[in-house]
């Protein structure tokens, strides 16, 4: 889909998630509306977002004045306000919004929130906290977890796969991981094949369940 034809989403709270929620949107090329009800952060964000509006959105009668209809997505990042946040949710809900993306605080604040209509529900906090937790192992680089244990992530190659073939490591049979690809130094990212020779300072990046990862990357 290109830019020109990717309708507008609406971002109900502008702290450090849904700013960057925002941001990262209008970069790839979508109108936003930011909404907040502090004004601090609406003239904050008013010169890189499509739009910024200081409104209450656990109002239904707001959002239909702001034109929920037309929107996409909603993205609900209020974090620390439960109760604005599962009202404004439930809003957009009995509106008849498609597609709503809430911010969680923990457990239960996510199970009222899919009650009242989210549609996907995530915890930036935690996975920032499991993500940072990981990447303290030094030869992980880079680290995705799909949240049934399984992840993907970028390590450096470990010495015992060094100076052979992939096919004669044999990476999956030993170690339970795959290596879904390799990137060299001043070279292009290549898409990992029996055939591939791994160097001393190649970056993997492979795939498999997080506690195979953490042990191969140690070996």
């Amino acid at each position: 889909m290109s830019a020109d034809q990717r309708k507008p989403v609406l971002v109900i709270g502008l702290g450090r998630f849904g700013a960057a929620v925002a941001q990262t949107l209008e970069r790839m090329g979508h109108e936003v509306l930011g909404v907040d009800t502090e004004a601090r952060l609406v003239q904050e964000h008013a010169g890189r977002l499509t739009k910024v509006i200081e409104a209450d959105c656990t109002d239904a009668a707001t959002l239909q004045q702001l034109g929920v209809g037309d929107f996409q997505a909603a993205v609900v990042a209020i974090g620390t306000n439960i109760e604005a946040s599962v009202l404004a949710v439930l809003a957009l809900s009995d509106l008849g919004m498609k597609n709503i993306w809430a911010k969680a605080t923990n457990d239960n604040h996510a199970r009222i929130l899919e009650r009242t209509g989210a549609h996907h529900v995530v915890f930036p906090e935690q996975r920032m906290g499991e993500r940072v937790a990981h990447l303290l192992n030094e030869r992980l680089l880079d680290f995705i977890s799909f949240g049934d244990e399984f992840a993907i992530a970028r390590l450096k190659a470990p010495e015992p796969i060094v100076g052979v073939p992939l096919v004669t490591s044999e990476c999956r049979r030993k170690f339970d991981v795959t290596v879904v690809g390799v990137k060299r130094e001043g070279e292009n990212f290549i898409h990992a094949v029996p055939d591939t020779i791994i160097f001393e300072d190649d970056e993997l990046v492979v795939s498999g369940k997080i506690e195979d990862i953490e042990k191969f990357s140690s070996i």
